[in-house]
């Protein structure tokens, strides 16, 4: 296993792309995320195939439905031999702990984790949906949640990772995606760090995509990146 701090977020429509950026990728250097649109594309073998170059893959696919179909999701999961996969806090006790107890069964357990606010959302987008916390305190009640319900962490944005670090533990894995290397385009997130403040603000992993694999050298960018954050 990479004990690489940095998730690389393959952000491709297409299983070539994707394993066209890997080749130049070290498995030590680095863990690899797959989201909705690559595995809707590539299905599982391309998980399964990343892993047999030795990658650990973080399955991005935000599990929020009943229980019982959570549970069955997670467990398929897992035997793909993932690193680690997540489902939205939102989806409220009861599903985060079927997943929980679904993993539990498995041989292979992999790192369990809750998505909390998307870094993309804006206090505006909140009020929106009728939730009248703030940011940070519907980030810190999903949280609380996460842990009580049995998960390892959560995905969060580092704005909120060193409240998080405090009140939830040193354990208690963060997860930050819109980190964005200084002098680099923001894209579309709005809750945003350099790799270097998300660690010191306590982020266990950072996930980064364009800044990597839009990148002339990707391996270089990533290199870079690791070295500003030991």
């Amino acid at each position: 296993m990479s004990n690489s701090r940095v998730i690389v977020s393959l952000d491709f429509p297409d299983g070539k792309q994707a394993l066209d950026l890997c080749q130049k990728l070290d498995p030590a250097s680095c863990k690899l995320k797959i989201g909705k649109e690559l595995f809707t594309r590539e299905g599982p073998a391309l998980v399964e195939k990343l892993i047999a170059s030795d990658f650990d893959v973080f399955l991005d696919l935000k599990y929020h439905d009943i229980p019982n179909t959570v549970a069955s999701a997670c467990h398929a999961a897992a035997d793909l031999g993932v690193w680690m996969l997540n489902v939205h806090a939102s989806g409220g006790r009861t599903m985060m702990e079927a997943a929980c107890e679904a993993l539990d069964k498995t041989s292979h357990k992999p790192l369990l984790i809750a998505v909390t606010i998307l870094t993309s959302m804006s206090q505006e987008d909140l009020v929106e949906l009728g939730i009248t916390n703030s940011v940070e305190e519907q980030v810190i009640m999903l949280a609380n949640l996460a842990k009580a319900s049995g998960l390892n962490g959560v995905v969060c944005s580092a704005k909120e990772a060193s409240r998080l670090r405090t009140e939830l533990g040193e354990e208690f894995c963060l997860v930050t995606p819109g980190i964005r290397p200084a002098n680099t385009n923001s894209d579309d997130q709005k809750r945003i760090m350099t790799p270097a403040e998300a660690i010191n603000a306590g982020s266990h992993y950072l996930v980064i995509g364009r800044p990597i694999t839009k990148a002339d050298d990707p391996l270089s960018a990533l290199d870079a990146i690791n070295a500003s954050i030991n």
